[in-house]
């Protein structure tokens, strides 16, 4: 008996001393049955969050009397750092007392624990959190974000978790400019889409039946120009050079900064732009093999990505020199197409004469739909062949057709040549430029069809000129001044763009949506984890947590 009493006695002495925390640290058992996460993109490229985690403890379970919050990295300040239980603040907010795999604060909820059997709400908001922005891996000129939020070890969680997750992008980001990244399994694929209190875009996600010890990644991606060029994790130009910044003479330093930051939004912005105007699909850049021959002066003017008012011209001349348009009207332009059309005419010159019968709203939306048709038809003409050859073929048809027109020694002949190419040499960048300079010596003789494209015009006194059949015969052409005929041409481009398109970028962004959409990211440009996170998600730009309590 006194052995028995001496063993109780020295087993209760060891209960005793032992930290009444590692006790309860093995009895953390609870549900997590909501999740709510606002993860914002802050103008100077820093992110913030506002973290909801509604917990119900169980009956048998210790209290939750600390809470552990992943955070993306350890580049957060933790005085922005605040956190309520079921309202009331608390002020126990420690780093340094996480106890989560990766990086997070550890929130004590002191007198305001969560007791057996009772459900309470804990609200952390981060008000600064930095280096969390990276370059897309599909795009240098968008920046990604990835973020998952905390979830803790299956050893205390358990039960079905109602998780949202909501990315607030930067603000002027513009709906069609971003992307989302893959979204977790168990998610929609898309997110919802919307507006916040203060008009920027939102991506959001909701599971209502996620797991509470799962990690879920989440991303988004935007154009770089909102947030400064300093907030994306990259070396920049001092630090590419081994140089270090704080040597740099201060003054130089802020100017250099400030003007690598407005230089690069700068260009951002001018990419946006670009990238509005790129509509070919990306699917034809995917090298083939060998030259695609015979296309149409235009199908080869998509496949130049040239712009598409100037295509759209060269579509009104071609219904004209076939003789199945008219120009009744120049400013705003009006046609009038021959019935019945000729035989011959290609699938585009068909749907823009009938785009050109509607009233103004169908007619645009009548062109965008031409034009889509022809871009996916280029697009389809190209599989298998070599983009990069084909456009060099095409150039090189465009250089020999100013060089036919170049050569010969007669304005007859002259004019005569440049009506067979005309298709061609529109297509060179400098082509009115090229046209004033070849005639600037000589008139053009005006083709048998200009009547039909300007119903202004009125010949002058016909010129006689030899036959060139050589039989002594004369034929008798109206002429214009080279720089008159050019002139005309690009008049006709501005009026397409002006009267019947609208604003061209609007009209080129609209046929880019369909036929070379920005695409769904799947990574954010980064590989490999860091800091001590155990994700795999780009640079660790995302909230590691779980496994503590």
């Amino acid at each position: 008996m006194r052995k028995f009493r001496f063993w109780f006695s020295v087993i209760t002495l060891i209960l005793l001393l032992i930290p009444a925390g590692s006790v309860l640290a093995q009895t953390y058992s609870f549900q997590l049955p909501k999740q709510v996460v606002n993860y914002y993109v802050n103008p100077d490229g820093t992110a913030s969050a506002d973290i909801v985690l509604v917990f119900t403890n169980d009956l048998t379970a210790s209290p939750i009397d600390f809470v552990d919050v992943g955070l993306p990295n350890n580049s957060f300040r933790e005085s922005s750092i605040t956190a309520e239980v079921n309202g009331v603040p608390v002020s126990d907010i420690s780093s340094s007392g996480y106890q989560g795999s990766g990086t997070g604060v550890a929130i004590g909820l002191g007198a305001n624990a969560i007791q057996p059997g009772q459900t309470g709400q804990v609200r952390v908001r981060v008000g600064q959190i930095g280096k969390v922005l990276y370059p897309d891996s599909s795009d240098a000129n968008y920046a990604s974000i990835v973020y998952s939020p905390t979830w803790f070890g299956e050893q205390y969680v358990h039960g079905p978790s109602n998780l949202t997750v909501a990315f607030h992008l930067p603000p002027g980001v513009k709906p069609e400019e971003p992307r989302w990244h893959k979204a977790p399994s168990g998610f929609p694929a898309e997110p919802q889409t919307s507006l916040d209190e203060n008009g920027n875009v939102v991506y959001s996600w909701t599971n209502p039946d996620a797991s509470a010890s799962k990690q879920y990644t989440f991303g988004a991606s935007f154009p770089s120009g909102y947030v400064p060029n300093s907030a994306i994790q990259r070396p920049d130009f001092f630090q590419s050079l081994g140089i270090d910044p704080d040597t740099c003479w201060g003054l130089f330093w802020c100017f250099g900064i400030l003007g690598l930051i407005l230089g690069s939004s700068f260009f951002s912005v001018k990419s946006a732009q670009k990238r509005k105007l790129q509509y070919l699909p990306p699917k034809i850049a995917i090298e083939g093999h060998g030259i695609k021959r015979g296309l149409t002066a235009i199908e080869a003017a998509i496949l130049l990505e040239q712009p598409l008012d100037k295509i759209l011209t060269m579509i009104l001349f071609s219904t004209i020199k076939k003789d199945a348009a008219t120009v009744v009207k120049r400013d705003p332009l009006e046609i009038k197409a021959s019935h019945p059309l000729p035989e011959g005419l290609f699938a585009y010159e068909t749907q823009f004469l009938s785009a050109m019968e509607k009233d103004e709203k169908n007619r645009r939306k009548a062109m965008q739909e031409m034009m889509i048709d022809l871009v996916q038809s280029v697009a389809q003409k190209m599989k298998g062949f070599s983009r990069r050859e084909t456009q060099e073929y095409y150039r090189g048809i465009i250089q020999r057709a100013w060089q036919e027109v170049e050569k010969a020694e007669t304005p007859e002949v002259k004019s005569q040549r440049f009506d067979e190419v005309m298709e061609w040499t529109m297509l060179d960048k400098h082509y009115e430029d090229r046209t004033r300079d070849v005639f600037r010596s000589g008139p053009v003789y005006v083709p048998h069809w200009w009547g039909r494209y300007d119903p202004v015009y009125r010949p002058s006194t016909p010129t006689s000129t030899p036959s060139s059949s050589g039989g002594g015969a004369s034929i008798s052409l109206p002429q214009l001044p080279g720089s008159s005929f050019a002139a005309s041409v690009v008049l006709g481009t501005q009026q397409m763009a002006g009267s019947v398109i609208g604003n061209i970028t609007d009209f080129t962004s609209s046929i880019t949506q369909k036929t070379n959409p920005v695409p769904v990211s799947t990574s954010s440009g980064r590989s490999g984890g860091g800091g001590g996170c155990a994700c795999a998600c780009a640079g660790c730009a995302c909230a590691c947590a779980g496994g503590g309590r």
